[in-house]
């Protein structure tokens, strides 16, 4: 198995596994617009801990699951053993005409390098194969980060716009960049998807998993007190009968090699 050499590690397996299993679940409905057909070698770009992968797999799909993350990969596998995990990039995918269609889900707005990422997309692709997507679009948990970037510097810190870890475009943008480096774009949608984190610590526990960047250089005790504050001036707008609900805005794109 191939392991290639990764960024600072920030992704906790088994607290995305225990608080945060919608991720996977919301990607049952993009499998059906993915229509694998039993037989097919597929790609799962950004495989997690390996949930989608393995659905996939009991399809009957010769299922791939790649994600930059060891500790995602080294759970995926734990999981899964019967699927072939491995940690790639997505701008440095190692593939070359070999897969049916490359599948992702709640990826690649973590890409900020999205032109290498779609290259390397296409390139894995055997003529004709399909891509087909969901992630973060255009205006995405702004509620939630606007808020946190205005308390981190209520409380006196100095916010690097290179510390936002995220790439959120909007159709256009990205359907242009798919048909630069090649892809014709047979389906794109942008829509409102409010998400539910689940119990009384919902934000946090999802600020804790997918935020850590945002607080480069903070203390931890700093980081308690600024997500109170982000809960408080948040409650009102995002707090319903008990959840949080984040403001979720995704992209669906399909694109054909």
């Amino acid at each position: 198995m191939k392991s290639f050499k990764t960024t600072k590690e920030n992704w906790d397996a088994n607290l995305y596994d225990e608080k945060h299993s919608f991720v996977s679940k919301y990607g049952d409905s993009l499998i059906a617009l993915l229509a694998p057909e039993k037989g097919e070698k597929i790609l799962d770009l950004g495989c997690g801990t390996g949930d989608i992968a393995n659905t996939l797999y009991e399809s009957g799909v010769d299922i791939i699951g790649v994600d930059k993350s060891e500790n995602m990969v080294k759970q995926a596998i734990d999981k899964y053993p019967q699927i072939q995990f491995m940690v790639q990039d997505a701008t440095t995918l190692d593939f070359r005409y070999e897969f049916d269609a490359v599948f992702s889900n709640a990826t690649l707005h973590w890409v900020k390098s999205p032109i290498q990422a779609l290259h390397c997309i296409h390139e894995s692709l055997k003529q004709g194969g399909r891509f087909v997507a969901e992630f973060g679009g255009k205006g995405n948990v702004q509620t939630i980060t606007n808020e946190i970037i205005k308390q981190i510097e209520e409380a006196g810190h100095k916010f690097k716009k290179e510390q936002f870890p995220w790439f959120y475009p909007s159709i256009a943008e990205y359907s242009s960049l798919m048909e630069e480096v090649g892809f014709r774009v047979t389906f794109a949608q942008h829509f409102d998807r409010p998400t539910q984190l689940a119990g009384e610590n919902g934000l946090k526990n999802w600020i804790d998993m997918f935020c850590k960047q945002l607080f480069d250089g903070i203390s931890e005790r700093s980081i308690n007190e600024i997500i109170t504050d982000v809960e408080k001036n948040l409650k009102g707008s995002l707090y319903k009968e008990g959840n949080w609900i984040a403001d979720y805005k995704r992209i669906r794109i399909i694109g054909v090699k």
